[in-house]
């Protein structure tokens, strides 16, 4: 079952690649359109039979490969991989049909595309470390590709500079699986194996600090974002999707599946470090953010901020910030998404990304106004505006942080502020003003090219307003992740949410995750039962 997730998108790939070259441009992006509409409706079926009372891992496949190394085809699904395998498939499908009816070369450029949605769900579902690597490194070509021949300006040096930090990232991760394995003895890569693996501290540490720095580089965390910006700003508007939306995410992912619940000693022991970090990327990627005058560039810096909410919410290790940081990887992954598409349309029909250009294109007559309304929700889901998906997420992750981490905290809480200021300036500069005769009018805006923005915004408006049809896929995968920390300073951390939980009591009327709040209070009693480590899950 979970099969067909990988090697669906791959075999399409591989037919597109056969089909005849005389085949028009239109009719193969129609085949790629049904492939991932197939694969995303056949992920909306495997999480309608995922049993939501259940941390265990769910619906598995073995398949002996390379027993020598350890190598074994192992795969399994929980709310942390659920959530993100279907972000993956939704924003595949999204890029797709975003993409244009003129694209150069278009059998190969729709092939990479089902290639890395192959090669990412792979790594979101792999069992065994290996395994997990060989996908993890699937992408890395195919990128490359995908920058360097569909790309705008500087895509040669943009792609060069992905080849080399992406490749140094593999290495390293692969360098922390291989000392891991070898440090306890074991004789194979799969993950529910190594999970009951007791390491020294100082072993721990190092093999963390060499996992965070690899997952790290891919997420990415200050100081080894720069490549992102230039990336992000020389890829094509479908190729930032998948790089932001999702791509990000598999480092986050790595993260939290084999940092935290392989070294959890090491982990509580270097939280404080971590939230710091956090802190620091929040701040950095939204000040940065505010010295763009490219709109695309800027939207790439607040990715560094956003993510940076993420590791914040794994350094406080309460389950109420664990199911924000899961919540906060799909909010960003459809917000970014939906920003990158209309500042993609809003280059195509206006001709330009600069913000000292662009001026007064929510003109109902001669600008771009619904494409403006919908940057406009955009802006205001990244700022963490009420009653959208982005709120409910950082909204989780502060106050389960908040009791651990209060001056990390609130240094995230003035990165959110400064989210704001720089939507502020993007929008009133792009969106409002006087409309520059010089330039306008504008071509129309397709209802083909409205419609993945018009999807991802009601994504982002109905999780927004009912949150509990995201929070309830996560909460008993991250109570498990939280209940795996049994060192004292994970005690301590226990502790403290214990405490928030009956100041969250507080807010059940007037906040729609109050349900989520009240379920973690009753999950912390008794004590004990969360410092036990789960069953292999």
């Amino acid at each position: 079952m979970l099969s067909s997730l990988i090697w669906l998108p791959i075999l399409g790939a591989l037919i597109l690649c056969l089909l005849p070259r005389s085949l028009s441009t239109a009719k193969i992006r129609a085949i790629a359109l049904s492939v991932t509409g197939g694969v995303l409706a056949w992920t909306l079926v495997i999480a309608s039979q995922f049993d939501l009372a259940s941390a265990q891992m769910q619906m598995q496949e073995f398949l002996p490969w390379i027993e020598p190394l350890g190598l074994d085809y192992r795969l399994g699904i929980d709310g942390l991989s659920l959530v993100l395998v279907v972000l993956n498939s939704l924003l595949t499908w999204i890029a797709v049909f975003s993409s244009s009816d003129k694209t150069d070369r278009p059998r190969l450029f729709y092939a990479l595309m089902l290639l890395v949605s192959g090669g990412v769900a792979g790594a979101f579902l792999a069992q065994n470390l290996l395994l997990f690597f060989l996908f993890y490194e699937l992408e890395l070509v195919p990128f490359y590709l995908l920058i360097s021949i569909w790309g705008g300006e500087k895509r040669s040096y943009a792609a060069v500079k992905f080849l080399i930090y992406t490749a140094l990232s593999g290495a390293l991760i692969l360098a922390g699986f291989l000392g891991l394995v070898w440090l306890s003895g074991a004789t194979t890569f799969d993950y529910s194996a190594l999970m009951g693996q007791t390491l020294p501290l100082a072993a721990q540490v190092t093999l963390l600090v060499t996992l965070l720095i690899g997952f790290g580089i891919k997420v990415p965390l200050v100081p080894f974002h720069t490549w992102l910006p230039d990336t992000y700003v020389s890829a094509s508007a479908p190729v930032a999707i998948l790089l932001g939306g999702v791509l990000a995410k598999l480092g986050a992912y790595g993260i939290f599946r084999f940092c935290l619940e392989l070294f959890p000693d090491a982990w509580a022991l270097l939280a404080p470090g971590l939230a710091t970090w956090a802190a620091i990327s929040v701040l950095y990627g939204a000040t940065a953010a505010i010295a763009q005058k490219d709109i695309k560039r800027m939207v790439a810096y607040s990715s560094v901020g956003h993510m940076g909410y993420i590791l914040l919410a794994g350094a406080s290790l309460t389950a109420l910030s664990m199911v924000g940081a899961i919540s906060q990887m799909f909010a960003h992954g459809v917000i970014l998404a939906l920003l990158f598409h209309l500042v993609g349309v809003v280059e195509t029909k206006v001709g330009t990304r600069e913000l000292d250009v662009l001026n007064g294109l929510l003109n109902p007559i001669r600008g771009l106004p619904t494409i403006s309304a919908l940057l406009i929700l955009g802006g205001m889901a990244s700022a963490g505006i009420p009653g959208l998906v982005g709120f409910i997420a950082e909204f989780i992750i502060f106050q389960g942080s908040y009791a651990v981490f209060p001056i990390q905290t609130l240094m995230a809480v003035v990165g959110t502020g400064l989210t704001a200021v720089y939507f502020v300036i993007l929008l009133n500069r792009t969106c409002f003003g006087k409309l520059d005769n010089a330039i306008a009018y504008f071509p129309k805006v397709e209802w083909a090219e409205r419609t993945p923005a018009l999807v991802l915004a009601w994504i982002i408006f109905l999780l927004g307003v009912q949150p509990s049809w995201l929070v309830h896929w996560i909460e008993p995968t991250s109570t498990a992740m939280i209940s795996a920390v049994n060192t004292p300073v994970g005690q301590r951390l226990v502790d403290a949410e214990q405490e928030k939980a009956l100041q969250l009591a507080l807010l059940q009327s007037a906040s729609p995750t109050a349900p989520l709040a009240e379920r973690s209070r009753l999950r912390s009693i008794p004590k004990e039962s969360q410092l036990d480590p789960p069953s292999q899950h």
